[in-house]
């Protein structure tokens, strides 16, 4: 008979019921409780889905219980993944483990000695359209792989409370097009170079902060990438990506609720893209929760802590490159 996992979901807010939601679909999955500091969240999300809800230490005592899914704020991954750890649970946890690339570090030794798989929501990789384009890049359709284009657009800002609280720019909204830039090169970045402005709000800039950016990333064998950011896109939430190879180029263009073009006098149209990023990530979410339980009967999880440290760094990089007005050089991958 197969192993009905049990999940514990960390974290009652939107990302954490979506992820509960997605684990309630699997045959061979249970939610079996919920945990939030607001404690009536967390037994309202139980409730609804069939669940208990409980405290952490509850929870991590609980010896049925096989994985956490970490979707509370960013400044509890680190204690949280490694309280899981230590309990013998695998964990999912969303992205960044932290803003700290030294306490993701130390974070991990503690996973390593533990032996706990960690799975990070990096959940662009999961999209359909962004794994086509992945195979197509494994599957040499355009040949050797050259120069990409991450196109990453908000409609607008978030609250100038997330803004402060948020990590800046590089580490909270680009981190997904670096995980993404490293994934679709094939190898690491060995030069970052980044330059932003604020044009979007100011109350952004008060905080530190930018809300456009690009970011170039180089590779050794001289691969190109670039990443342009926005705050703010008046047509919807902007994901787009560009590949040229030596033979061709492959694009995946947005996402929108219809695929009918009307073509008359006035002009051509189409759909706009969503304007929420559940919205357009919807299926890449349920994908990567899939993906997440697969990987408790054995197989290494698709997306490790590793990645998650990767990412962060490159994100550390293009901060300094921003600040210092130069490329930053990454370290050599045996130092990574």
């Amino acid at each position: 008979m197969k192993k009905i996992h049990q999940i514990c979901v960390i974290g009652a807010g939107r990302i954490g019921r979506l992820h509960a939601q997605n684990i309630c679909e699997r045959a061979d999955a249970q939610l079996r409780c919920v945990v939030d500091i607001n404690d009536a969240a967390a037994e309202q999300l139980a409730k609804e889905l069939g669940a208990r809800w409980c405290s952490l230490d509850e929870a991590l005592n609980d010896a049925e219980i096989d994985a956490v899914v970490i979707a509370s704020s960013t400044d509890t991954h680190v204690n949280l993944i490694q309280a899981a750890a230590r309990a013998g649970k695998a964990v999912f946890c969303e992205k960044p483990i932290d803003l700290d690339s030294e306490k993701v570090k130390a974070c991990l030794n503690v996973v390593e000695r533990c032996s706990t798989p960690l799975f990070v929501g990096f959940n662009r990789r999961f999209d359909p359209n962004f794994q086509q384009l992945h195979k197509a890049i494994n599957d040499k359709s355009i040949g050797d792989l050259e120069m990409i284009q991450i196109t990453s657009r908000d409609p607008g800002p978030p609250p100038s409370d997330y803004i402060r609280v948020s990590g800046g720019l590089f580490r909270d909204m680009m981190i997904h097009d670096l995980d993404m830039a490293r994934w679709l090169l094939g190898e690491e970045p060995v030069e970052v170079y980044a330059t932003g402005s604020c044009l979007v709000d100011s109350a952004i800039a008060e905080h530190g902060d930018i809300d456009s950016a690009l970011v170039t990333l180089k590779t050794a064998s001289g691969k190109l990438c670039q990443i342009s950011n926005s705050r703010r896109a008046a047509y919807g939430y902007d994901q787009r990506i560009e590949i040229l190879g030596s033979q061709g180029m492959i694009q995946a263009e947005n996402v929108s609720s219809s695929s009918v073009v009307i073509h008359d006098k006035h002009g051509i149209r189409r759909d706009l893209p969503p304007y929420f990023f559940l919205d357009r990530y919807h299926q890449a979410y349920k994908i990567e929760m899939n993906e997440f339980i697969d990987s408790l009967n054995g197989q290494p999880p698709k997306v490790t802590g590793i990645d998650g440290a990767k990412a962060l760094e490159l994100a550390d990089a293009a901060h300094r490159s921003f600040l210092q007005g130069r490329p930053v050089q990454m370290p050599p991958e045996s130092e990574g």
